[in-house]
């Protein structure tokens, strides 16, 4: 997998020049060997021993990374993902490795019995997959992967294949998931908009009976440190919740837990905008999905804004809402309203990835990215409020800083011409990335590693930064948009 010398043809000056690929140990390659190590054959772990099996959005950064390396391998990625899809359109957020032992990690597949209790929601028979979703990055990895060997891609028929998948994908999120009836798509469990612990989420979980500690047993403590993962408390939440949706046969609208997420719904509209050009290489206009895009984005903006802020805060769908027997007692109008959780999240400023964002709305969350709550003496964009109680340098998602959420506003930095300010950010995730051994996540002051090292989503993306730099050093840095 490593890369070795070879001759390449440029093809805008059509000549044959000598590559001598990357320098011996050099983060390219120590990135490309964490990649091999989590390869399965068909997909990519996201840590062999705190993670072993797939996970949907890490597969979706993965291939962002794996195109540099192997444009068939990042397609294999996406592909074996969607395979696992669902009838009704969902792509759930674990596809377990029937090789791997139940007690490797929990909650395990006798814990979804997905084959069984999701049947009627069209769960796949031939695999074992979790019930819940995670955010919808996979049209925009699609699209880049197929841009790194269009010819590849073409003679494959992968976005032929991928497309109609990807299509259900969103059609389940805005239709399935308006739960608020306002047009954006509605998490109904923390580990759906995959920052599992952010203080966004204690007051909605508050009224969530938690399943007693002893109904449960915590894998992940055995490859993590107490102190940097979710507590008990939470994790008997997660279970109850997750308990029952799968207890409702995975059917939508039920939950106690239902929250708009402005960093989930922006990469759906990310994808969107990412589905009309595939629907473009497709033969396809597509306008409507364009238009959708860029609607979506005012409904993100009117239901997720504050101006005052200068950055987007979840909406609690259920604040004050009674939900009996999966039936919610309030009114038609009452549900379309909740109330803004007053929480400052790296969530609220992921939207900075969309490219029809106005100017001031742009310019607020540069303003609020740079400032006292995320820019204050760090080293990368904490996942919580430097100035918030609850916040943590190094639980979970409470405070350190991860990869994938910086990748994203530096792309979203640069959609907005600040160049200046995304290269720095780039090389602080360089420099990040590699002294941590490609850490799970780190302290945001210090980067010191926390959760697993040799973790496949950050060294995915060191490779993706790593050939975006040698192309500015090229080319010369320049603003961009989402492809």
């Amino acid at each position: 997998m490593d890369r070795t010398a070879q001759l390449t043809f440029r093809p805008a000056t059509r000549e044959v020049v000598y590559d001598p690929g990357p320098a011996p140990d050099s983060p390219h390659l120590r990135a490309a060997r964490v990649l091999e190590g989590n390869w399965t054959g068909t997909s990519t772990v996201p840590s062999r021993g705190l993670y072993p099996h797939q996970w949907s959005w890490d597969s979706g950064f993965i291939a962002i990374g794996l195109r540099h390396l192997s444009p068939l391998r990042a397609q294999t990625e996406l592909e074996t993902l969607l395979a696992a899809q669902w009838g009704d359109g969902r792509i759930p957020h674990i596809v377990f490795n029937p090789s791997v032992p139940l007690d490797a990690y929990f909650p395990s597949p006798d814990f979804w019995r997905s084959s069984t209790a999701g049947r009627a929601a069209g769960a796949p028979r031939t695999v074992q997959t979790s019930g819940i979703v995670q955010p919808p990055v996979h049209a925009l990895a699609a699209w880049l992967v197929h841009c790194a060997d269009p010819g590849l891609s073409r003679a494959r028929g992968f976005l032929a294949g991928v497309y109609p998948r990807l299509a259900a994908w969103h059609r389940y999120l805005l239709h399935r998931r308006d739960l608020g009836g306002g047009g954006l798509a509605s998490v109904v469990h923390p580990w759906e908009q995959g920052m599992d612990n952010s203080p966004c989420w204690d007051a909605p979980l508050a009224r969530v009976t938690p399943a007693p500690a002893r109904s449960f047993r915590r894998a992940d403590l055995a490859h993590g440190a107490p102190e940097d993962r979710p507590t008990d408390l939470d994790y008997g939440r997660y279970v109850r919740l997750a308990t029952d949706y799968r207890d409702r046969g995975y059917a939508d609208g039920g939950s106690a837990f239902a929250v708009e997420d402005p960093a989930f719904n922006a990469l759906l509209i990310a994808s969107e905008h990412s589905l009309a050009r595939i629907a473009r290489e497709l033969g396809a206009t597509g306008t409507a999905r364009q238009a959708r895009a860029e609607r979506l984005t005012g409904v993100l903006i009117d239901r997720l804004w504050d101006p005052a802020e200068g950055m987007f805060f979840c909406r609690d769908i259920r604040n004050g809402r009674d939900i009996r027997n999966g039936q919610d007692t309030r009114s038609s109008q009452d549900a379309r309203s909740g109330d803004l959780i007053p929480e400052r999240s790296v969530s609220g400023l992921v939207p900075l990835l969309l490219p029809t964002l106005p100017r001031a709305v742009v310019a607020a969350l540069v303003r609020t990215l740079a400032g006292p709550h995320f820019g204050a003496g760090t080293r990368l964009v904490p996942s919580y409020d430097l100035l918030g109680e609850a916040f943590d340098p190094h639980r979970y998602w409470r405070g350190p800083a991860w990869f994938n959420t910086s990748w994203l506003l530096e792309r979203g930095l640069r959609v907005h011409g600040e160049t200046e300010r995304a290269g720095a950010l780039r090389e602080a995730m360089l420099d990040t990335a590699d002294t941590s051994g490609f850490a799970e996540y780190v302290d945001p002051y210090t980067g010191a590693a926390c959760g697993a090292t040799g973790f496949s989503w950050t060294a995915a993306l060191t490779l993706d930064l790593l050939e975006a730099k040698a192309a500015d050093a090229t080319n010369g840095a320049k603003g961009g948009d989402l492809g």
